[in-house]
């Protein structure tokens, strides 16, 4: 006979509400690799289902794998060569799904990143890239905007990023004004490219900056504004004398020949280069030793979107604006992170002419 107070194995009674109803199986990826196990399974009004405590304990230390494979992901490596390495640790079948489970373990990271306080920035370099994303079931080309800037330190760092479904008035201003509620304040020269809603968006948020269109691609607008072949080859090497001058005046002297040149065998590319070439001449406003690295964007271009194209091009479309801004965040917190190492000034403010 039992003792009072005690039931018999599956015994129904007032006090009991729940009973044992077999067993599920649960496959759990682990450090140690895959593991099954058969998990307990109740039944009875009012209970509620029964999980055990060393699984939830499991369920975190699992975390130290997705955040390997996140690593991977932001990376550059093909959710086929993870699944290869996570095979390797006895970690089976890993699908596009739980990669991108996985980087979404980076995303508080990368959003208090996106939303770290700035200080005072005397150069803001601006640039636009495009990628391909899935909305609303079509594929749409979605605007990467992204900031570096200079400080007073003479160091350069990623500033923030933004991504829209276009580079309009609207998402180029929504990103300036989140640089200065977060603190970005004393811009003095701005280097862009001639982004389409961006003149407007910086005239409204950042009027007082110096604006330099980059040499760069202005060199290669006018190239694309030449009637003939012949015209094509030549003026881009009569642009670099612009360009190359020792003062504003040599420069407005020698861009004002080349336009006369073309008066009359080119009129629309010299009515083009009249209207357009004098904003790449900003940058003969600041001391001859600040020149070289800022009258193009092209340390953009090299440092920043080079480097997101290497990592975008395997994911080719992405799921969501999220996933989007998911990698290009992971992938510009790296490059801010190796700027920030470098002992080397990245230009040296205090270098005027003489």
């Amino acid at each position: 006979m039992l003792s009072p107070g005690l039931s018999r194995y599956n015994e129904r009674t007032p006090e009991r509400h729940g009973y044992a109803n077999g067993y599920k199986p649960k496959r759990i990826d682990t450090p140690a690799g895959t593991v099954s196990v058969q998990v307990p399974k109740t039944a009875g009004h009012g209970e509620e289902p029964f999980y055990p405590q060393s699984l939830e304990r499991g369920r975190r230390s699992v975390r130290s794998v997705m955040l390997a494979v996140a690593e991977m992901y932001v990376k550059g490596v093909s959710t086929r060569d993870a699944e290869a390495v996570m095979r390797e640790f006895g970690i089976e079948s890993l699908s596009s799904s739980q990669v991108s489970r996985a980087a979404k373990l980076l995303d508080d990271e990368l959003e208090a990143w996106r939303n770290r306080p700035l200080g005072q920035v005397k150069c803001l370099i601006l640039d636009a890239r495009y990628e391909k994303m899935r909305h609303g079931g079509v594929v749409r080309d979605a605007a990467v905007l992204s900031a570096i800037g200079i400080g007073p330190d003479e160091r350069r760092r990623v500033l923030g990023v933004s991504v829209a479904l276009s580079e309009a008035e609207v998402h180029w201003r929504g990103f300036l004004e989140s640089l200065v509620a977060r603190g970005l304040r004393g811009v003095e020269f701005i280097v862009s490219d001639d982004h389409s809603g961006l003149r407007a968006a910086r005239r409204a948020v950042l009027g007082g900056a110096t604006w330099q269109r980059c040499q760069f691609h202005l060199a290669r607008n006018a190239i694309h504004h030449a009637p003939n072949v012949e015209s094509r080859k030549r003026i881009g090497a009569e642009l670099r004398t612009v360009w190359n001058a020792s003062t504003l005046a040599k420069a407005e002297t020698a861009l004002a020949e080349i336009v006369a040149s073309y008066r009359t065998s080119a009129p629309k590319l010299a009515a083009w280069l009249e209207e357009n070439a004098p904003e790449g001449l900003a940058v003969f406003t600041l001391p001859e030793h600040h020149r070289r690295r800022l009258r193009t964007s092209n340390p953009m271009e090299r440092s920043v979107q080079q480097e997101l194209k290497r990592r975008t091009v395997k994911v080719r479309v992405f799921p969501s604006d999220d996933a989007l801004l998911r990698l290009v965040s992971a992938v510009l917190v790296e490059i801010d992170e190796k700027w920030a190492s470098e002992t080397k000034a990245y230009i040296k403010w205090e270098c005027q002419d003489a």
